[in-house]
């Protein structure tokens, strides 16, 4: 019997080595993920509050406004801290509103609408779509505290660190904790599931046009 044990014993480690080679193997063929672009800096001034003339600004969603600055010079802004449920873009492959994307866009229409002052603090770097990153303040509050304390949002910070805003982004953490979980998907889940989607549905010329 030992005998037999001493000549079959090995035949498992090799099975063992044989599988750990292919998987190297298959490893090193397969596709690494492309890097992600790194940021642009900023070109406008950032670091320090700006005044916006609420006039200017228009709302896309609950997390993006843009500022038509006089002369023909638009400027998207990604706000900092938050990421709200989506609304319906087709330019970025989300063919249907998310659950509370439109709350969340008439929120924000409905805060920047009543400002009588509007702040801007941007970020030293744009973000990879080439969107100013930045927190927005209203009357003096940060709208990012806002929408978080509205339910309708979800805190990023914990994904995208604070952007080199410790303060704003730790006075947006506190209100994520006192408003508890967020009644709805994560925004970033919902845009990969509408990526699929969307997928499925140019396969069969079956994707919205309007």
């Amino acid at each position: 019997m030992n005998q037999r044990q001493n000549m079959t014993s090995p035949r498992p480690l090799a099975v063992c080595a044989l599988a750990l080679i292919a998987l190297s193997a298959h490893a090193a063929q397969a596709p690494r993920p492309e890097p992600r672009p790194s940021p642009s800096p900023q070109p406008r001034p950032h670091g320090q509050r700006v005044g916006v003339d609420p006039a200017l600004v228009d709302t896309d969603d609950g997390d993006t406004i843009v500022i038509r600055w006089s002369g023909g010079d638009p400027e998207t802004i990604r706000i900092l801290g938050i990421d709200t449920p989506e609304t319906r873009h087709l330019e970025h492959e989300i063919p249907y509103d998310q659950p509370f994307g439109p709350e969340a866009r008439a929120f924000a229409r409905g805060a920047f609408a009543a400002a009588a002052r509007i702040e801007l603090l941007r970020a030293a770097t744009l973000d990879p779509f080439g969107r100013t990153l930045g927190y927005v303040f209203v009357n003096g509050r940060n709208y990012s505290v806002l929408v978080v304390a509205a339910g309708l949002a979800e805190e990023s910070v914990t994904r995208y660190g604070d952007n080199g805003f410790p303060a704003e982004a730790a006075e947006v953490l506190a209100a994520a904790r006192a408003a508890g979980p967020p009644p709805f998907e994560s925004p970033a889940s919902y845009r990969g599931r509408m990526r699929e989607v969307s997928r499925w549905l140019k396969e069969r010329g079956r994707f919205p046009t309007e």
